[in-house]
């Protein structure tokens, strides 16, 4: 059932690369706005297959060979662009953290700050949540000291409201290895400048094809969580959208299929739904999200061993 489709899914990313960047050229040769912003779609749209693509290298089922599993990561993740290692670390925990307080970015206590809750959600919703992770890298890159447990960069309210604290804190585990990570942001900073200077983009360009990105990232990164079961393991969805829209992301969408089963390939996420599993529509989920967070209704769920040593089964992070 979980025969891992290496050598599709490298012939997948070596052609969303190269489609990304023919996609970007034609960003930069269209002379009106709104050519450029339809490029921008269909750059945004193959970008999040080459993100899909990332997520199977963080969950180590992209290759049974460690070695092109984890370089075709450290590619896929200089189109986000971020450290592949540190993507692996932040999604990793996720999925440890999935549906607790502190990934519960849709629904309020009654003694927490609303506006910062609805400033998530929309940040989100717009593309603004996705610079905070090219930032990071960068901030991570020239002053690592700042992602110290005990700064005060990561210890104010709005990290803390936000989740990025519990995100951040997978760095502090003595496993984490900081110089690998910082080498592999120096490889994506790298890729992004070559492709920049090469196809000779502006900063107009290559920003309107990013955001584009962004907004469409984004739009299912927390619609397949939101109001799901408050279930560390069942706690997403399995969307309903169009057959283009599951081949496209490469099966994100079956997102309460991968969360059971997180070591599962994309090829074989659609054969394990259940009958008992829900199948809400995406759009039901994204409109209900602009308009704004509910109060919590279900208690705050806890990690089980099993599952933890499952998430990590494939994993070796100083590989």
């Amino acid at each position: 059932m979980n025969q891992i489709p290496s050598k599709l899914n490298i012939f997948i990313a070596v052609t969303s690369y190269s489609l990304a960047i023919f996609f970007l050229y034609q960003v930069h040769l269209a002379e009106y706005w709104y050519l450029k912003l339809l490029w921008a779609i269909a750059f945004g749209l193959i970008n999040n297959t080459i993100f899909s693509l990332l997520h199977e290298s963080v969950h180590g089922v992209f290759s049974n060979n460690k070695s092109v599993n984890n370089w075709f990561g450290r590619f896929s993740s200089a189109f986000f662009p971020t450290s592949f290692t540190m993507q692996q670390i932040f999604h990793l925990g996720q999925h440890r953290r999935n549906r607790t307080d502190t990934e519960l970015f849709e629904q309020y206590y009654p003694k927490d700050n609303i506006f910062i809750k609805k400033f998530v959600i929309y940040s989100l919703l717009t593309g603004f949540y996705w610079p905070s992770s090219p930032f990071a890298n960068i901030v991570f890159l020239i002053c690592p000291w700042l992602f110290n447990k005990d700064s005060k960069f990561r210890k104010n309210d709005l990290m803390a409201k936000a989740s990025f604290d519990d995100m951040l804190s997978g760095l502090d585990r003595k496993s984490a290895p900081h110089f690998k990570m910082r080498l592999e942001i120096i490889f994506s900073l790298t890729i992004q400048i070559a492709i920049i200077y090469f196809l000779n983009l502006t900063f107009f360009d290559w920003i309107i094809t990013y955001w584009t990105f962004a907004i469409l990232w984004s739009s299912l990164q927390y619609t397949d969580h939101a109001w799901s079961k408050r279930s560390i393991r069942e706690g997403a969805w399995n969307l309903k959208v169009s057959k283009a829209t599951h081949l496209i992301w490469l099966n994100y969408h079956y997102h309460l299929n991968h969360h059971k089963s997180p070591n599962t390939s994309w090829l074989h996420l659609p054969k394990i739904t259940q009958e008992r599993d829900l199948n809400p529509g995406f759009w039901e989920i994204y409109f209900r999200l602009w308009k704004g967070p509910t109060p919590v209704v279900e208690e705050n769920p806890t990690l089980s061993n099993d599952l933890n040593d499952e998430i990590y089964e494939r994993i070796d992070l100083n590989s």
